[in-house]
Order: structure tokens, then sequence, then C-alpha cells
């Protein structure tokens, strides 16, 4: 049985991606900012489900689940968390705590993650993190302007700590879930998570053991930087 560990598994695309993966016949590792947000996939799937809580903000935490989870061998690191944070405004009328909040968020925690917990990746498994076509310079067509940059953050940073773990056969991704109607994408979004999530967990599949890394979409695409 293959494990996941999941992170930001609350609500959303991060829930369905556990719920996904559980469906699948894998153990699965997900955290949750509040143990009770999974109750009822717990009780439904049992010993394939493990709740941890954790707020990726917190450093201690985030080495405190490490520990925890110390011998374990992770086919799949999903990193989820993220914000949107002052997105509608210009980027002229952005206060300093919001943006360095969304920075926070957005970049830097998941980013700590995925580099803290890369040595329980086995060889073949798969490194990801929710970034979002947004990120893409090549296709700016504006708006959304802090939430751009985060993304773009992001997948810098994440090329950066892949250059530096990535080993064996490992996949290291960015995937992109589409405009999808969740509380951040909003009900005009063009896909349901039904549509996003399963596409998702079969990109992951193809691309598990290909040593790539790569910018994605979650049908697959690769994205321009």
């Amino acid at each position: 049985m293959p494990t996941a560990l999941i992170i930001g598994a609350s609500r959303g695309l991060g829930r369905a991606l556990a719920e996904e993966h559980l469906r699948r016949g894998w153990a699965v590792i997900a955290t949750v900012r509040e143990a009770a947000a999974l109750a009822d996939l717990a009780a439904a799937h049992g010993a394939a489900l493990r709740v941890e809580t954790l707020d990726t903000r917190d450093g201690a935490g985030v080495d405190a689940l490490h520990a925890r989870l110390a011998g374990a061998a992770l086919d799949l690191l999903f990193v989820n968390a993220g914000i949107a944070g002052p997105a509608t405004l210009p980027i002229g009328a952005v206060e300093p705590d919001p943006f360095a909040e969304l920075m926070l968020v957005n970049a830097l925690a998941p980013l700590r993650i995925v580099d803290r917990f890369a040595d329980l990746l086995a060889p073949d498994g798969t490194a990801a993190v929710m970034t979002s076509g947004l990120g893409s310079i090549a296709n700016n067509v504006g708006g959304w302007e802090a939430y751009r940059m985060s993304k773009a953050a992001l997948n810098m940073g994440f090329v950066s700590v892949a250059q530096r773990r990535r080993a064996g056969r490992q996949a290291w991704l960015m995937v992109a879930p589409g405009w999808v109607r969740t509380d951040m994408g909003g009900p005009a979004a063009t896909l349901s998570i039904d549509q996003s999530i399963p596409a998702i967990a079969d990109l992951l599949a193809r691309r598990h053991g290909s040593g790539t890394t790569a910018y994605v979409n979650y049908d697959g695409q690769v994205l321009p930087w």
C-alpha cells in the first residue's frame, strides 16, 4: 500500500486529494488545522487515514511532525496549503503585513516543508506543491498581482529545492489545478473539484518515478514559466 503525506487537507482541493488517494487504495497521512475536519473520512477509512494537526507557518510544528514520521517512506509528498491574500488589489495598494503573510503561507511555508520532508521521500517517490497557472510569467494577462507573485516565488523556490534534494527517480512537480469551484476559485470557475482532482491523481501516477521536475497543469499539460 503506497503512502501519501498531504499537507493542507481540511477542505477543498486538499481534502479531495486525500479522499481520492484513499479511494485508490493508498494510505494517507493528512494534515489539518483542526482534527475534526476529517472526522467523517477517518470513520469511513479507518487505519488507512492518519490525521495530524499542523499550521504550516509553525516551524516547530513542522519539525515535530517530521519527528513523528521518522522512518516513514513516502511515495507522495503533496503540499496544498495556500491563501488568496489581497488578490484583487493592484500591487501599489497592498500593505506590507498582508503581503508578508501571503508570501509566508504560499511560498516560504510550503518550500520549508518540502525541504524538511525530502529525506522521507522514497527513491522513486513524488514531491509536489499545489501552485497555479497564475504563477506563469509568460501567461500573465494581469490581475491578482500579489497572488501571482507568491506562486511564481513558490515555483522558483521549488525548482531550487529540487536541484538540491531530488534523488534517484523522484518526480518533483508544481501542479496547477485549473480554475476550480472552491472558496478561493468562486462559483464562476470552469472546473468542479471532481473534474480537477482525479485528473491530478492520474497525472501524479503517470509522472511517478520519472526523475523529472515540471510545472504542469492538472491535465498534464506543461505550463510555460
